[in-house]
């Protein structure tokens, strides 16, 4: 029974990651960001020594539904992207948005 509900959460994952890398094809962006505005922000939130975020992440971060980007924090889909979950959650606060649902950096 075990192995059946890791199936189920593989699959599940596995298909949030194929919708959502067709959407970023079509240019449909993710939560309300653009694949541009995604593109400004990974410099921030991936290696070791990530740099501030630029005014082009933030501009694009604060049009974001940061309730929506919480949903990722957990899922394994921004570790794929290479993406570190813990900066992801906290690149708000670097870009001086705030937002009373934000909530995930603390979770």
């Amino acid at each position: 029974m075990e192995a059946y509900g890791y199936k189920k959460v593989a699959a599940t994952v596995g298909l949030m990651v194929m919708v959502i890398g067709a959407s970023m094809v079509r240019g449909e962006g993710l939560c309300r960001m653009t694949k541009e505005g995604l593109e400004a922000c990974r410099p921030s939130v991936s290696g070791q020594n990530p740099p501030p975020p630029t005014k082009a992440c933030c501009s694009a971060l604060s049009s974001a539904d940061l309730p929506c980007l919480c949903r990722f924090k957990s899922s394994g889909f921004l570790s794929f992207y290479g993406i570190d979950p813990d900066a992801a959650m906290i690149l708000p606060l670097h870009c001086n948005i705030v937002q009373s649902s934000f909530h995930c950096q603390l979770n």
